[in-house]
C-alpha cells in the first residue's frame, strides 16, 4: 500500500500537539526543537520548515493554549450576562486547568515572556482578548475585571504547586468557603461545579 502523505497543515497540527507536551515539561529555554520533532515524527529540518525559529513555535504553541481558554470561556458564557457570566466563565477555567500541560504551557510563556519582548507581546495580545471577551460578556468594571483575573492567577498557581495537597492550616485557608462558593456558581448558571483543585469563584491568569 503507498503510504498517504500527510498535508503540511496536517503536519502542523501534529507539530503543535507535541510542542504542547515538550514545552509543558521543559520550558521555552531548556525544550529542544528535536525533542518536538521527534515526538511529532518528522525531522528537524522540516520542523523549521514550517515554522521558521524555535521562537515562532513556542508563540504558536501558546497561541493555541490561549485560544482555548477562549473558546471555553465564550462558551461558558453563552446566554448569560453579568455575575452568572462571570462566574461560569471561572468554572469553566477551573476545569481547563485539570489538564497540566495547559497549566504549565501558559505558566512558561509567563516566564519566557520576561526576557523576550516577542513572547511578552504575545501575553499581552492574550491578555487583551480575554479581558475584551470577559468586559463584554460580563459588562464589568475594570475593578471587577481586575479582581477576576487576579483571582484567575491565584488559582493557576495554587494549582501548580498541587496546593490542595498540603494538609495544613494555612495552605487549607486558601480553599475556605470552597463548597458555598461552588453551590453559588452552580445555582447561577443552573448547571454543575467541576471537581477542581483550586477555587470555585476562579478567574483567568
Amino acid at each position: 500500500m503507498v503510504p498517504i502523505r500527510q498535508s503540511a497543515d496536517v503536519r502542523r497540527q501534529s507539530v503543535l500537539t507535541a510542542a504542547i507536551v515538550e514545552f509543558a515539561r521543559s520550558g521555552y529555554a531548556g525544550t529542544s526543537t528535536e525533542a518536538i520533532a521527534t515526538r511529532a515524527g518528522i525531522s528537524q529540518p522540516y520542523l523549521f520548515r514550517l515554522f521558521g525559529t524555535k521562537k515562532d513555535l513556542f508563540i504558536a504553541t501558546y497561541a493555541i493554549v490561549c485560544s482555548r481558554i477562549q473558546e471555553a470561556f465564550a462558551a461558558a458564557a453563552v446566554g448569560l450576562e453579568g455575575e452568572a457570566a462571570m462566574a461560569a466563565m471561572g468554572l469553566a477555567y477551573l476545569d481547563l486547568l485539570q489538564d497540566p500541560d495547559l497549566l504549565q504551557v501558559q505558566l512558561h510563556g509567563f516566564v519566557a515572556a520576561a526576557a523576550d519582548p516577542d513572547i511578552a507581546s504575545a501575553c499581552q495580545d492574550t491578555f487583551r482578548r480575554l479581558w475584551q471577551l470577559v468586559s463584554t460578556a460580563a459588562g464589568a468594571e475594570p475593578d471587577t475585571l481586575r479582581e477576576f483575573f487576579a483571582h484567575g492567577m491565584l488559582c493557576s498557581v495554587m494549582a501548580a504547586i498541587d496546593l490542595r495537597s498540603v494538609n495544613e492550616p494555612w495552605a487549607q485557608s486558601f480553599f475556605a468557603g470552597e463548597e458555598e462558593a461552588k453551590q453559588m456558581t452552580t445555582r447561577s448558571t443552573g448547571g454543575s461545579s467541576a471537581s477542581v483543585p483550586t477555587q470555585a469563584d476562579a478567574g483567568v491568569a
